[in-house]
């Protein structure tokens, strides 16, 4: 057993120990019941917070809505009020403008064009938005106004500055100092720098917006006359000087000074002085020509749009190139009326201008932009070349004057008279001639690889070479020719024949598919397998195609002489044709397809027809 005390004093411990956690207990639950008090106080503030949030939220939250649709609303005013001040300014900009408009642009282009340019975008707004309205027609009319009057100020200012190139300007620019290694180059200006530009804005203005061309009339009519006057200026000036110093310019022979000659030309007997200064004048005259054309090609360059330039300078140097070809035409006449007077020796003038043509022709080629490589200048047709029938032309007209133009060859052989015989001159008129059609051979093969298509340029070839073998043929210059190439006929008749043969081979695409090649080998009443089947297919529709592409095409093309044109259908006839039922016969028997038609297009007298049509821009 336990003793007493010991038990006493384990329950007084147990006691205290319980009293102490009574009140840790107490002490808990006080504190928890106040926590419970704090949290309930919190939540009812939070609570109270929230409701508050909400209610300044759903103040707000409407007010700031306002307040942006008041903003938009203020934005959306100022861009109306914007719009509107500049719409009601299309309104006002036929009165802005009259004054401006009345009083013309000289002197005041820039702000002209700027006043231009106002009118042109009020008519473009009221075509888009109100095309109805009166004001359209008030700004379209100002528009037109000033365009017309932009006009008139591009003829008033190169009518007003464009004068005639001075004589003594001119001479300076087409002479040669022989002392001098290096040349200085006569610039002519024909337009002050200041006018110049104004008539370059003119013109890139009517361009762009004026979508006018008839400055470009107005421009190439102005300067026509001023080139015609320049050179008429010169003839007239240079007539002067001869005739009151007695002293003719030596013909082919450019001065050292602006106005005198300084070298004598050595009187020839029986020569007509009058005839002497023409041909010098008209030697000079195409010297002047040349550079003043090629200063008007550098003006209109600055000036005329690109795609318009050759042919608006075309139109500007005609009236001079017409009046220099005249005069050149009356020189010969005089020349002519002199040999039916029997006074042979006038022929000889004539010579110096040849000369001079032959010294400058490469120049003078180049100021016409008659570059053979440029396929604007060569026919679309494939017929005969403007150079091949002037080069004949040439020829012909030399003939007429055979035995002095022999003699002139000699002279330039020898200073002996006596070596002029006959048989002498005309083996050299025979050397020249044959000369002149080989570098004229020449020409034609360089041109005709200008054409893409080389069956055109056979055609090409065919033709010139044609043309030239019947013009000899037709005159006696087939009999000066052969004197120096015996073979001449028989060689332009093979050239033609190769050109035949080059054009022949461009069919062999479409005769190509009518060959064995590939075709399958097959037993009547066999069935064919899908692939022999589709290589038939393909043969008739190569052929088809091909036929079709090739008429298309050389249908444009030309063949003056109506013996050749006959001959080579022909021949082209028989060859497709006989190829064509050929392939026929051997395709009867043959189920390749459940549509033959489709396949089978042409009978062989249609496709001879169509060849037939070759050649014939009427067809």
């Amino acid at each position: 057993m336990i003793p007493t005390e010991d038990a006493s004093a384990r329950k007084r411990k147990i006691e205290e120990k319980l009293k102490q956690e009574q009140e840790t207990l107490s002490f808990i639950r006080e504190n928890l019941e106040k926590s419970d008090q704090l949290t309930k106080g919190m939540v009812s503030i939070l609570s109270s917070f929230e409701s508050r949030l909400m209610q300044l939220e759903n103040s707000i939250i409407p007010v700031h809505k306002q307040t942006e649709n008041l903003q938009r609303l203020q934005e959306n005013v100022d861009k109306t009020l914007s719009c509107m001040d500049h719409v009601i300014s299309y309104y006002h900009v036929a009165k802005d403008t009259d004054r401006i408009i009345r009083e013309g642009p000289t002197g005041r282009l820039d702000e002209y064009l700027a006043c231009i340019a106002k009118i042109q975008k009020a008519v473009e707004y009221f075509q888009d938005n109100n095309p109805d309205s009166p004001e359209l027609n008030t700004v379209k009319a100002r528009f037109e106004k000033g365009k017309e009057l932009l006009e008139a100020e591009f003829r008033s200012l190169l009518t007003r500055y464009s004068k005639p190139v001075p004589p003594i300007l001119i001479l300076d620019a087409i002479s040669v100092d022989e002392e001098l290694e290096v040349q200085e180059e006569v610039v002519l200006e024909h337009l002050p720098e200041a006018v110049l530009q104004d008539i370059i804005c003119i013109a890139g203005w009517l361009v762009e917006y004026g979508r006018n061309q008839d400055f470009m009339n107005v421009y190439f009519q102005i300067r026509s006359n001023q080139l015609d006057r320049s050179i008429k200026g010169l003839k007239d000036h240079f007539r002067k000087n001869s005739a009151s110093s007695g002293i003719l310019y030596s013909p082919a022979v450019q001065t050292k000074r602006k106005d005198t000659p300084t070298k004598k030309a050595p009187k020839r007997p029986g020569k007509d002085d009058v005839l002497d200064i023409e041909i010098d004048s008209y030697i000079h005259c195409i010297s002047a020509f040349v550079k003043l054309a090629q200063s008007e090609y550098a003006l209109l360059t600055e000036i005329i749009p690109e795609h318009h330039q050759k042919k608006t300078f075309d139109s500007l140097i005609q009236e001079a190139l017409d009046n220099l070809m005249l005069e050149g035409d009356n020189i010969v006449s005089a020349a002519r009326r002199a040999i039916m007077r029997h006074d042979y020796s006038a022929v000889l003038t004539i010579f110096p201008i040849l000369r001079h043509l032959k010294m400058n022709k490469s120049e003078f080629d180049a100021t016409l932009q008659n570059d053979p490589d440029k396929e604007y200048n060569m026919p679309k047709d494939g017929t005969v070349h403007e150079l091949t029938s002037n080069a004949i032309l040439f020829l012909q007209q030399l003939l007429d004057f055979h035995e002095t133009a022999g003699a002139m060859l000699a002279s330039q052989e020898t200073s002996s008279a006596s070596s002029y015989t006959s048989d002498f001159n005309k083996r050299l008129l025979s050397a020249y001639i044959c000369k002149v059609l080989g570098n004229l051979q020449l020409n034609l093969l360089s041109k005709s690889k200008v054409y893409e298509d080389s069956a055109l340029s056979a055609i090409f070839l065919h033709n010139n070479y044609n043309y030239i073998l019947k013009s000899l043929e037709k005159s006696e210059l087939i009999q000066l020719v052969t004197v120096t190439q015996k073979r001449a006929e028989t060689s332009y008749r093979e050239l033609i024949e190769q050109q035949i043969d080059t054009y022949q081979r461009s069919w062999l695409k479409v005769t190509e598919h009518l060959t064995d090649r590939n075709m399958p080998v097959f037993q009547p009443g066999t069935k064919l397998k899908d692939k022999e089947r589709q290589v038939i297919k393909d043969k008739f529709k190569g052929f088809n195609d091909g036929l079709e592409e090739l008429c298309k095409i050389q249908k444009g093309w030309a063949i003056p002489d109506k013996e050749q044109r006959d001959f080579i259908r022909q021949a082209q006839k028989k060859i497709v044709s006989d190829a064509y039922r050929a392939f026929l016969h051997r395709c009867a028997n043959i189920s390749f397809t459940k549509n033959p038609e489709k396949y089978h297009k042409y009978r062989p007298e249609e496709v001879e027809e169509m060849i037939e049509k070759l050649f014939d821009t009427s067809a």
